[in-house]
This record gives structure tokens, C-alpha cells and sequence, in this order.
């Protein structure tokens, strides 16, 4: 190899911020081949998926409509990474948070109660919550591995929300859609702006990620998750409780994506329907990586992560590109950002075995030069 990668003394800050905008450059270079292989001008292209967008204030608007949920789970799964709490399950606790506010909501199809909406977003965070509390006590009391519980956990959260809105929660008069009713405007989410989607769940988005700010930047409990991640041992000998840190970072992301996902059905859908989530409890997994586990990372994260999603449906629509390329270019920035990870604690160097072998060594040349004299001499 000419290359090779040499351990470094210390962690480089420098690549730890470099590392997601050199992730991004090389997707940016990558899609603009892929675009060029598929028949398409790559600028052109590019300028659809990422500027058109957000060309005027509606598609701002959109941005902070798609971004809302993703930053929702992904605050709540930089808790558990600092800890070293592995949830993989923002899916599925998105999903049961949706079903549970949206089963409630259907209850008050015929009140205007001002209390009907706040016990809907309620109900969707505590069951969000309850659905991580799963593998907490897994983990906690048969040390089973959070990674496989979270993962299960988001199948089985997606089959009762299709179970649900195939058969108990289906819309009697809906033609036989696989849909609730439609949800009254005493639960759903206020708008922010008129002639658009936003709704006020970019407000719980933007309060919980100064929340999450102050939690890891100011109090003792965020101190404590943050000595748990780094060094178990020292937490032990510290004294701090793990098993009660691990509940909270779970039960607080999973009240996060709840909320993601009772805002998702009483906001830009307005019922309950399979495709509640297109991934975004996935997606949050790259955005909290992508954003260093830091609140201020991951609102920058969300966002571009959002555009995306919008960027990935304007190319299908204009390009007449498959739709799978937003799932290509999240999948390309997470192998791009775990590539140049890779730079935070390892250098590239050039190899010396192979300078050895392009030149010849001092020995060699002087045993070539006494056999030319030895020929010349005879």
C-alpha cells in the first residue's frame, strides 16, 4: 500500500469539526458523478436538490416543517451517545408516540376542549417514553444489549401502527383507506405562518435543544452521563448510579421522539396513516453523529439533513429521479462521516516499505556496479 494510517498521540479537535464538512464535500462530489451517470447535468441538479428548495419563504418554511421532528429525536439520542447508551430505537418510539396521541385525539372528534390538544401532545410523549422504558429495563436488569431491544422495538411499534389503522383506528367512512379520521382543529397543532405548514412543533424542537443544552452543558446530570460515556470505571468509582443514568437518557429520548411523533400526526398530516415517519428516527442517528452530539451541531444537521428529504422529492418531481435518492445521499453522508472519523485519531502517511521498494537500496547499486566492472575487466 502507499498509503498507511499512523495512531496519533492525541484525538485531533481540528478533524472532529472538519470531518462532517469533509463528509459533505465528498458526498456532493459523489452525487454529481452519480447524476452524470445517470444522463443528468450534475450542476443543474445539484442546484435542484439543495437550492431550489429553499429558493423563497415557503421552502424555509418546509425546511423548518421537515427538520422539526428530526431534531426532536435526534437531541434525545445525543443524551444516550454521550453515555454510551446505544439507542437505535427513535423510530419506533416516534411511531408509538404518533399512535398513542393520535388514538386520543380521536376521542375529541366532537369537543373544542382547549385541553383536548395538550393532553394529546401528553400522551404521545409519555407513550414515547414508555416504549424506551422497554430496554431500559432490559438493559438495566438482564444486561441485555440495547442496540438488538431498540432495533426489534421500532418493527414491532411499526406493525401495531398498521395493525391499528388497518383495523381499530380506521376511518369508518374512509373508503377503506388505511386511515383514521380526520383529526379536528382542537387537536391540531397551531400554524405559525399562514399560506404554509409550519406548525408550533419547531418551537418544542428549538425549546428542547436549549433544554438538552443546558442539561449536558450546566448540571451535574449532564456531567455525570458525560464521565459515564467517557470512562465506566471512573463513574463507578465516582459513585454515580448507572442504571439510573441509563434510564434517564432513554426515557428522555424516547418522551423526544414521542413528541416527534404525536407532532407529526396532529400537525402536517392531521391523521393517522402508515407513512407517518419516512425515517426519521433513522436519519436522526446521522444527524446526531453529524452534529458532533452537540445541540447547536445537530440544529445544523437537522436542517440539512431536512433539505434532503425536500431536495430528494423536487428532483423526483422535476429530474423525474427515483425517490430512493434521499435514502442514497443519507447512506453516502454516513459512510463519508464514518470514513473521515477515522481521521480524528489515525493520520495518513506515506508508506515507507513501499519507498523501499521503488528504490534501490545503497547495497544493491554497489554490488551492480562491482559486477559491470567484473564483466568489463574480463
Amino acid at each position: 500500500m502507499i498509503f498507511k494510517l499512523e495512531r496519533r498521540v492525541d484525538d485531533s479537535r481540528w478533524m472532529a469539526y472538519l470531518s462532517p464538512i469533509l463528509a459533505g464535500t465528498l458526498t456532493l462530489i459523489t452525487g454529481s458523478i452519480l447524476f452524470w451517470a445517470l444522463g443528468k447535468d450534475p450542476l443543474q441538479t445539484l442546484y435542484t436538490f439543495f437550492i431550489a428548495p429553499v429558493s423563497d419563504l415557503y421552502g424555509w418554511t418546509e425546511l423548518g416543517v421537515k427538520a422539526a421532528p428530526i431534531m426532536l429525536c435526534a437531541l434525545g439520542l445525543a443524551v444516550c451517545y454521550r453515555g454510551k447508551v446505544w439507542n437505535i430505537g427513535a423510530e419506533g418510539q416516534l411511531l408509538l408516540g404518533a399512535l398513542a396521541g393520535g388514538a386520543l385525539a380521536l376521542q375529541f372528534l366532537e369537543s373544542d376542549s382547549a385541553l383536548a390538544l395538550p393532553l394529546v401532545l401528553v400522551a404521545g410523549a409519555l407513550a414515547g417514553m414508555a416504549w424506551a422504558a422497554i430496554p431500559a429495563l432490559l438493559k438495566t436488569h438482564f444486561n441485555t444489549n440495547e442496540i438488538l431491544t431498540t432495533i426489534m422495538l421500532n418493527y414491532i411499534a411499526l406493525n401495531l401502527l398498521l395493525f391499528s389503522v388497518h383495523g381499530p383506528l380506521k376511518d369508518p367512512g374512509g373508503f377503506n383507506f388505511p386511515e383514521s379520521a380526520l383529526f379536528t382543529e382542537a387537536v391540531t397543532l397551531p400554524l405559525l405562518l399562514e399560506d404554509s405548514r409550519m406548525h408550533i412543533g419547531i418551537l418544542f424542537a428549538l425549546f428542547a435543544l436549549v433544554a438538552v443544552w443546558v442539561l449536558l452543558s450546566k448540571t451535574f446530570v449532564g456531567f455525570q452521563i458525560k464521565v459515564l460515556g467517557l470512562d465506566t470505571r471512573a463513574a463507578h468509582f465516582a459513585g454515580f448510579k448507572e442504571r439510573r443514568l441509563v434510564w434517564l437518557a432513554l426515557l428522555l429520548s424516547g418522551a423526544l421522539a414521542g413528541l416527534a411523533g404525536v407532532c407529526e400526526v396532529t400537525g402536517p398530516i392531521g391523521q393517522l396513516v402508515p407513512q407517518v415517519s419516512p425515517g426519521y428516527g433513522y436519519a436522526a442517528i446521522i444527524v446526531a453523529f453529524l452534529g458532533r452530539l452537540h445541540p447547536v451541531g445537530i440544529l445544523l444537521a437537522s436542517m440539512l439533513m431536512a433539505l434532503i428529504y425536500i431536495g430528494g422529492e423536487l428532483v423526483q418531481i422535476e429530474l423525474n429521479l427515483p425517490l430512493a435518492l434521499t435514502g442514497l445521499f443519507q447512506g453516502m453522508l454516513l459512510f463519508f462521516l464514518l470514513a473521515c472519523d477515522v481521521l480524528i485519531a489515525y493520520r495518513i502517511r506515506l508508506n515507507p516499505r513501499f519507498n523501499a521498494m521503488r528504490k534501490p537500496s545503497s547495497a544493491a547499486l554497489v554490488n551492480g556496479a562491482d559486477a559491470n566492472l567484473s564483466t568489463h575487466s574480463q
